[in-house]
């Protein structure tokens, strides 16, 4: 395992149990069992190593969303596909979508350069076959980017407000664990059912 891998698998662990702000550059050398200079020499700051873990989750998720958007299936097993493919991510990954949040405000030239990235996701064509299937008969008249907005809202605002909903609602870890595991499928029931004809 090279040093980079090392320092990306201990910060992934450090970020995961104390989220961004609470994680220490001290906690993720010790986790890679690595000094702190030797951290530093490598990504200057916590900022850039989240940064590069993000890109690099980033590209692992693109082409699993491209696959999706370009496979021949039908618009409802797209659905299904594309909220099983995210939320399995993000179970894996649960501190991204609040670090992309606060990225948004506090740095929105990050949040252009992961959307300017050559292999980003690409709705276009999911878009064009929605509106082929609503003159086909098969989908309710919809506004097909009010639908992507409703399917993005539905599968990112859980993970990026866990820790509102879990006090809220009153559940522990596990459950939340649970719910989301259910959301794969639940999620995608609830859409279709709204605009399938």
């Amino acid at each position: 395992m090279t040093t980079e891998e090392k320092i990306f698998n201990a910060a992934r662990i450090v970020f995961q149990k104390k989220g961004f702000a609470g994680a220490r550059m001290q906690e993720i050398a010790d986790e890679a069992g690595i000094n702190k200079a030797m951290l530093h020499y490598c990504f200057k700051s916590k900022e850039l190593l989240f940064k590069a873990i993000f890109m690099n989750a980033f590209g692992q998720l693109a082409p699993q969303i491209n696959a999706i958007f370009y496979s021949p299936d039908t618009v409802f097993d797209k659905i299904k596909k594309f909220t099983h493919s995210y939320i399995s991510f993000v179970i894996l990954n649960p501190y991204l979508p609040q670090f992309v949040i606060q990225e948004m405000n506090n740095n929105p030239e990050f949040v252009m350069a992961f959307l300017n990235y050559e292999n980003r996701p690409n709705p276009a064509i999911l878009i064009a076959q929605i509106e082929k299937e609503i003159a086909n008969g098969i989908i309710k008249p919809v506004n097909p980017k009010q639908l992507l907005v409703d399917i993005f809202s539905m599968t990112v605002f859980p993970f990026a407000a866990q820790v509102m909903l879990k006090g809220m609602i009153q559940i522990s870890d596990s459950e939340f664990n649970q719910m989301m595991e259910e959301r794969k499928t639940s999620i995608a029931e609830q859409i279709i059912n709204s605009i399938k004809k």
